[in-house]
């Protein structure tokens, strides 16, 4: 299986244009950060998890040739803008693309994007088949796929778990019932936003808590705004069995 962090940053807190930290003004591109996906390689399969506004320069960055399934974690526009340009595989594929979601992400989903569920559609929009997933294990071309429901404050949300990898983003909390779900996966993604504490997403020590509980061999942190400093510097501070993700950081498991 294969991994590759196709963003890791985040809408919350991004720069302006006229921005002056030195976050965004940083030479090094591990301070750049598109909004955060990941994409997974597994059995003949691509799978991205979430399509936000940066999916098709993200896509292109990978040349990505097939994508058999997106899955959603939640409705915010930054996970799921890019979804229009799914039409790229509709195109190379002659086929819709499979989209996994909740009932709720549906909907918003439908409402974003109503032209492409319209009884004429104009030619060309996007073709997604929508399949409703719940906090239950379901299967995609044979792949076994767990969700893992988190809070984004009172939202609920997906995080998913695909054999010994697990991907979590925008959580604030997550249940004992659930951290027993991600126990025993050998990589953890976990979103921390920044250092200082947020209303509805980990902060760097409360992240860095709840994956001293789950111990997996590895951890990444992603989700990442500008605020949370440079990438080198907060490396540093972390202990040795987490890492700082970056975008195009890939890696076999």
């Amino acid at each position: 299986m294969k991994i590759t962090f196709l963003g890791t940053g985040t809408s919350q807190g991004v720069p302006v244009i006229a921005c002056e930290c030195e976050v965004c003004k940083s030479t090094d591109d591990k301070d750049k950060r598109l909004r955060s996906s990941v994409m997974i390689e597994t059995q003949g399969n691509v799978f991205v998890i979430d399509a936000g506004p940066d999916f098709r320069e993200q896509m292109l960055r990978e040349n990505v040739k097939h994508l058999d399934a997106v899955l959603l974690t939640h409705a915010h526009k930054d996970h799921i803008a890019g979804l229009d340009d799914v039409r790229a595989f509709n195109y190379i594929q002659k086929k819709a693309i499979d989209v996994y979601a909740r009932e709720d992400v549906q909907i918003a989903i439908k409402n974003e994007f109503s032209y492409a569920f319209a009884i004429y559609k104009y030619p060309g929009v996007p073709e997604i088949n929508l399949h409703t997933i719940e906090n239950k294990l379901f299967e995609i071309n044979n792949v076994k796929i767990i969700p893992i429901e988190v809070l984004h404050l009172e939202l609920k949300i997906f995080g998913f778990r695909i054999k010994d990898f697990t991907y979590i983003t925008d959580a604030n909390f997550i249940s004992d019932k659930e951290i027993e779900k991600i126990k025993g996966s050998k990589v953890v993604v976990l979103n921390a936003l920044r250092k200082k504490k947020h209303v509805s997403h980990f902060s760097l020590d409360q992240a860095v808590s709840v994956l001293k509980i789950i111990q997996p061999e590895r951890a990444y942190i992603t989700h990442i705004s500008h605020m949370m400093g440079f990438h080198e510097e907060v490396q540093k501070e972390l202990p040795s069995f987490i890492k700082f993700a970056y975008d195009g950081l890939s890696f076999d498991l």
